[in-house]
């Protein structure tokens, strides 16, 4: 049922209080959801050791073993065909739906994502669970929109709290699922999206935890904290990671267009590359298949020898970019953390040998790696650094967290390096030649944050170009909703609230961003 603008924005008046009890409500299916996808994947990976270790025995065992993988990648390319959008991690789809540039239909993305993520990684390919829990959390939120019959907008604001759901549920991070939705997926931090996204996390990892326990994701010690004298390492190391974090960005989309632009592939023959190497390395370098929980510890242990740690990097590297080009459903997000520990560990491994460092702070390099890494790739530092300390239980490094991760960011944005899902969305949308979906005819509201430095800060409204066919119905400023004028001068930290057709929504979003950001990030960035 279409819903009319003088019903959208009534309900409007009561987001805060009706978002938080659809939050709720979504937190507890997503979570449910996505627990039994983690639960799955336990089996999952156990099995897949199993295998491996009888096939190094056995000959037989390996020959049935690589059956198996041949007719699980013919599985797997056969729901990539059924339902394209769960190819790959799902967070650029994801955002592609919350810019109006995709649509994605929750019934077949659901348990399509679900089988399929589930496979791949059974199978051993360098993925991570968390792009698949994050859509498949998303597709929840979208589920719920849909049985209560809500619109666009509130939907938009349920896809987010699915997605925050199925991080908080995927790692036992509820902090660094707000901080990623609100950063990457919705782009703004209103008080009514932040209040429902926490609910929606704290609620699905209260469910997680009860069946897995709150303990966090990595248990290894970190040291004494790094004294000052030391910190010119950390800025070595975070320009190190910006480099190798745009060159990751660059050689991802160029894998991936390998895989697309080769004749005579389709989604079967692609996925048939990653699924027969995983069993060749499962028999020669088991280490690195599946996401590579084992490889952080590893690292963080530091008794790895420089050239072991460095043959681990080059093959996990070569892996996750052959895993995630194919187009398998699966997300970067956990295998570049895997990427990002074993940096930190060849550099605190030759600072060590070579440059004097003290050997007990290598776990705190592999710690800071991690962080800084996901920032030069994601370009998200506020959730990277959270995410890290919640899958560590480590608060005490956030200065040090800090500085590298705004190191690395810095690099790689002076590298004209785009953030990865950005990219990848890009990539998508010219690779499937997607257009506007079909609308509906639905009017809808969309929140922007006016920064510092964008060219609409201390400017009155009837100053500023806005787009055709946009209409600015308030300006919401600390707790205070403002009837917009002419005359209204626009603050930083202004929330902009805009209504227009479905239709032309996109078209809104790319222009009111460009309006409302940071104008040295934007030129950067």
């Amino acid at each position: 049922m279409k819903k009319g603008t003088s019903q959208l924005l009534k309900r409007a008046e009561h987001f805060k209080s009706i978002l938080t009890a659809e939050g709720f409500l979504v937190g507890i299916i997503a979570g449910l959801v996505v627990l039994l996808y983690r639960i799955l994947l336990e089996y999952a990976g156990a099995g897949m050791d199993l295998v491996l270790r009888y096939s190094r025995q056995y000959q037989v065992i390996a020959g049935a073993w690589f059956f198996i993988l041949f007719s699980l990648a013919c599985i797997v390319g056969r729901l990539v065909k059924y339902e394209p959008m769960i190819s790959g991690s799902g967070i650029p789809q994801l955002e592609g739906e919350m810019t109006g540039k995709l649509d994605q239909v929750w019934w077949r993305v659901l348990p399509a994502k679900f089988l399929g993520g589930f496979l791949s990684l059974f199978a051993g390919l360098s993925l991570g669970r968390e792009g698949p829990s994050i859509q498949i959390g998303a597709m929840a939120g979208k589920a719920v929109s849909k049985a209560l019959d809500r619109g666009k907008t509130e939907e938009k604001y349920l896809l987010t709290c699915g997605a925050s759901a199925g991080l908080a549920a995927a790692f036992h991070a509820p902090l660094a699922g707000v901080m990623f939705s609100l950063e990457e997926i919705h782009k703004n931090f209103s008080v009514s999206v932040l209040v429902s996204v926490m609910t929606a996390s704290i609620t699905a990892d209260y469910i997680s935890g009860r069946f897995l326990g709150f303990e966090a994701v990595f248990q290894f010690d970190i040291g004494a904290e790094i004294l000052p004298e030391f910190y010119w390492h950390i800025i070595i190391l975070g320009v190190i990671l910006g480099v190798l974090g745009a060159f990751y960005n660059k050689m991802t989309l160029w894998v991936q267009g390998l895989y697309y632009k080769a004749k005579g592939l389709d989604a079967t023959t692609r996925l048939l590359i990653p699924f027969l190497l995983a069993g060749f390395l499962g028999l020669v370098m088991p280490e690195v298949l599946g996401s590579g929980h084992n490889l952080i510890d590893m690292a963080a242990e530091g008794n790895l020898a420089l050239k072991s740690i460095l043959l681990l990097l080059a093959v996990k590297f070569i892996f996750s970019l052959i895993s995630f080009g194919s187009g398998a459903p699966g997300g970067i997000f956990f295998p570049l953390l895997v990427l990002g520990a074993l940096i930190g560990s060849a550099y605190s491994t030759f600072a060590v040998q070579y440059m004097g460092l003290d050997p007990s702070y290598i776990s705190n390099f592999v710690l800071l790696a991690m962080a800084g890494y996901f920032t030069a790739i994601v370009r998200a530092p506020i959730t990277g650094i959270i995410l890290i300390f919640e899958m560590t239980g480590q608060v005490s490094q956030m200065l040090s967290m800090s500085l590298v991760s705004i190191v690395a960011y810095l690099v790689a944005s002076a590298l004209k390096s785009e953030p990865i899902y950005e990219s990848l969305l890009n990539a998508l949308l010219k690779r499937r030649g997607e257009k506007i979906p079909e609308k509906t005819g639905e009017k809808i509201l969309q929140e922007f944050v006016v920064c510092h430095t964008s060219p609409v800060h201390n400017r009155m409204l009837q100053q500023i170009n806005l787009p055709k066919n946009c209409l600015v119905v308030a300006v919401r400023r600390n707790e205070e909703e403002l009837i917009p004028k002419g005359r209204t001068i626009l603050m930083a930290g202004d929330i902009l609230v805009t209504l227009s057709d479905e239709a032309d929504a996109p078209a809104v979003y790319d222009c009111m961003e460009k309006l409302c950001a940071e104008q040295g990030i934007r030129e950067n960035g």
